[in-house]
């Protein structure tokens, strides 16, 4: 059934791409995928395979690569994604030798691809469970790991009609997971090679702290002002935030919106009052006089929430939240809609006191007003938020050690 699904998939995507041009990308990129090994694989390397479904899960995977790399340059690293949105932002990623798509997971294109690579461990970071390549690793003696992975009891594996399914979790060497509840639902299937590491997201945000890039147009447009960022915004939560800010010309805005689409970007310009400008339009000079700097570029986003006295992180109020630890990191409190209750890292940050959830405008106000009437308030949130991504990092060491490169 499962390979028959695929087949049905595969002919429902070559349909779809014709009419949608990410889908279009993501087709020919895995028909391109056996080119790119076929002219860059040295027959003679040993390859550590890392497969990230998107630019999230690369994310989780990057600081076990490049630490990787540095303590074992012995190993050449193969990174492939299943996502448009994870190969085109990373396709020229420095701390992998061969970069390309995963190519669809049926038994002829597994064989081909392991045959090809021979890796000599496979990581899959969080959610990746692919059957035939895992079938064909474990039937190969490859090792293969699950890496930051976090499971939930609504998941097909932990239900009766799933039982079948979960069967491709035994293929595992071992699993690298998040949390307690993980590791027990595992358990009760019969899954006991598990052990609880944490997150990478979290050495990730620390690094990205760290190395953080210096903006002379944020800076000039934030001098001497109070400054909100609202990172990963979607319609529903700039409505919200747009409303009251338009209520206070004190403060200034920093919009950086979950799509950058010209449609979008004059959407929210229409709800602006007081002058904005978009950052690839934005200098040090044009910029300051300005009450909203609208981000219509990627890249910038864990940078820009360091000129934050306090962030948005959007998504909330539609499939799921976005990124809450690039904005934590900075110890800044953290507002985010209601839809995150399937995400850890946003429960354990407002049970830390420096995450808060808002359910609509009258909570947005409230939160905000309180935030800005009580000084203490705002710097204890913003401290405990800061302080809860610094007491979770250290998984990437911990996984390094259990595999023993």
């Amino acid at each position: 059934m499962y390979n028959l699904a695929l087949y049905l998939y595969q002919a429902a995507v070559a349909i779809y791409s014709l009419f949608n041009d990410k889908v279009r990308r993501m087709w020919h990129g895995e028909r391109d995928a056996f080119r790119i090994l076929r002219e860059k694989v040295d027959p003679q390397a040993r390859y550590v395979w890392f497969h990230a479904a998107s630019l999230g899960e690369f994310e989780q995977g990057r600081p076990i690569m490049e630490q990787l790399r540095r303590d074992h340059p012995e190993y050449k690293i193969l990174l492939t994604f299943f996502s448009p949105s994870g190969y085109e932002v990373r396709k020229d990623y420095k701390g992998a030798d061969i970069i390309c798509y995963l190519p669809l997971d049926t038994p002829t294109n597994a064989r081909r691809f392991l045959r090809t690579i021979r890796p000599v461990k496979a990581l899959f970071i969080k959610y990746e469970f692919w059957y035939n390549y895992l079938h064909i690793l474990r039937h190969r003696g490859v090792e293969a790991y699950s890496v930051s992975s976090i499971f939930r009891p609504d998941q097909i594996f932990f239900k009766w009609y799933g039982k079948q399914y979960s069967h491709v979790l035994k293929c595992f060497t071992h699993f690298y997971v998040q949390n307690e509840i993980s590791k027990q639902l595992l358990a009760k299937i019969g899954i006991t090679a598990v052990d609880i590491v944490g997150d990478t997201r979290f050495d990730r945000v620390l690094q990205i702290k760290d190395k953080s890039k210096q903006l002379p147009v944020v800076e000039a447009f934030t001098k001497g002002c109070r400054v909100f960022v609202a990172g990963s915004s979607w319609q529903p939560d700039e409505e919200i935030f747009i409303k009251y800010f338009n209520q206070h010309p004190e403060w200034k805005v920093i919009i950086a919106p979950h799509v950058i689409a010209k449609s979008h970007l004059l959407e929210i310009e229409s709800k602006l009052e007081g002058k904005s400008i978009r950052y690839t339009e934005a200098n040090e000079e044009n910029v300051v006089d300005a009450r909203w700097l609208i981000i219509d570029c990627f890249g910038l986003l864990s940078s820009i929430y360091h000129y934050g006295e306090t962030a948005y992180v959007g998504g909330g109020f539609g499939v799921g939240i976005h990124n809450v630890l690039e904005a934590a990191v900075w110890n800044i409190p953290v507002i985010f809609g209601p839809n995150n209750k399937n995400f850890q890292e946003a429960q354990e940050l407002k049970a830390s006191g420096g995450g808060i959830e808002i359910t609509g405008y009258e909570d947005f106000e409230k939160t905000m007003d309180s935030l800005i009437a009580d000084s203490d308030h705002h710097d204890t949130a913003g401290k405990a938020a800061g302080e809860y991504v610094t007491s979770k990092a250290g998984a990437t060491k911990r996984i390094l050690e259990l595999l023993k490169f």
